[in-house]
């Protein structure tokens, strides 16, 4: 697999796992809840869903060789860029407004 395949694949787990949180009423997909999850549990699990697209990232970039060691800017824009991709979850859970 070529590398812009793999950069393709991780961002594609990346907007499924950021807005994972917002479509459904299960604790990071597995365990159902009674109760519907409020913003901080929603908050909970995008920064386990991000560092969980982070582990794939580093996995993919070990396989395709040396993993280049990064600062705080790359972390901080990977963040920005994880909370821009749960924007259409969070406004289909919060701000859409259901007719009927």
């Amino acid at each position: 697999m070529n590398t812009d395949a793999l950069v393709m694949l991780v961002l594609l787990a990346s907007l499924l796992a950021a807005n994972a949180p917002f479509l459904n009423n299960r604790w990071l997909l597995i365990w159902p809840r009674a109760q519907a999850k409020h913003v901080g549990i929603h908050a909970i699990e995008l920064v386990v869903w991000y560092f969980a697209v982070g582990a794939v990232g580093l996995g993919l970039e070990q396989y395709t060789g040396q993993i280049y060691p990064q600062g705080w800017e790359f972390y901080a824009t990977t963040a920005a860029l994880f909370l821009t991709l749960a924007f259409p979850g969070f406004v289909y859970r919060y701000l859409f407004k259901r007719h009927g």
